[in-house]
């Protein structure tokens, strides 16, 4: 399937961003450290039936800022996801968020819902949505010290003990991902590079403000958009999960169980693939 690359430009940022496929949109918001090609498995499968849309988050890979790192906003985040479905959507499109790409996907539909037709929020990090909100400040807290004081390793220490994740972009070793079976090709090689260098941005410039987002729970139960809560079989207990279930309660449904842990699109593309389809397509 051939994969178009193009870039856009938006207010403080130019985002690379790659469509596949035909048939309605459906934009992938990655989070953490993550950009396109970590969604490329996912989308490879999902090109037969729409056209798929990657991006870049700005900050991250190849969407640069136009100054210097700064603290990031998700309500920023979501206007740049709002821009870039203007740019490649003549209808309301189907979107999905993993992770803080999910605290993204649900800002986008209470800002822009008139461009959103459905959203899957894939084990949103609302932390302070979980009873023990005041340690997650806390901890917050801790990263942004030490990072303060010895930059991005210490501080993605920190953050990893406190999480305790198996998987996807919040764990420990998100920096680091899992080699493949056999010699790693050099886009392999150079996305590795791109996601070790991103680490340092959403340690210091995303976790402490998209830690402390608080989504307008009344707007988003307001707004015109299928709203649907995802969260992973294999990581119950760990914080993204018990945010997810947290959220469904407060909208009042229960949370799909999608295959894996927090990194369930890539370590279980083909049955991930499937539950997202049949999600969006069931009325």
């Amino acid at each position: 399937m051939e994969t178009t690359t193009r870039t856009l430009d938006v207010p403080g940022a130019s985002l690379h961003y790659e469509v596949r496929g035909s048939g309605p949109v459906l934009l992938l918001i990655c989070g953490g450290i993550y950009d396109a090609a970590g969604y490329a498995g996912l989308a490879a499968l999902l090109a037969d039936r729409y056209t798929v849309v990657t991006y870049d988050r700005r900050g991250n890979s190849r969407s640069p800022l136009a100054g210097p790192p700064e603290p990031q906003d998700v309500s920023v985040h979501a206007d740049d996801a709002s821009r870039l479905l203007a740019e490649v959507a003549g209808a309301p499109a189907f979107v999905f968020g993993n992770s803080s790409g999910a605290l993204i996907a649900l800002e986008l539909a209470v800002r822009h819902p008139e461009q959103v037709r459905a959203v899957v929020a894939h084990e949103p990090p609302l932390l302070g949505l979980l009873p023990d909100a005041d340690h997650w400040e806390s901890v917050i807290s801790d990263v942004e010290q030490a990072y303060r004081d010895g930059g991005a390793g210490p501080a993605m220490g920190v953050f990893g003990a406190a999480m305790g994740m198996s998987g996807g972009d919040d764990s420990p070793d998100a920096a680091e991902p899992a080699e493949p079976a056999e010699s790693p090709s050099p886009e392999m090689l150079e996305m590795f590079a791109r996601f070790e260098k991103n680490t340092g941005f959403f340690i210091g410039y995303e976790v402490p403000s998209f830690g402390r987002h608080a989504l307008d729970l009344d707007e988003l139960r307001a707004a015109p958009v299928e709203i649907v809560v995802a969260v992973g079989e294999r990581s119950a207990g760990e914080p993204p999960h018990r945010a997810g279930l947290a959220l469904a309660e407060r909208l009042g449904r229960p949370a799909e169980t999608y295959p894996g842990d927090h990194g369930g699109f890539g370590a279980e593309a083909p049955a991930f693939a499937a539950n997202l389809s049949r999600t969006f397509t069931t009325p």
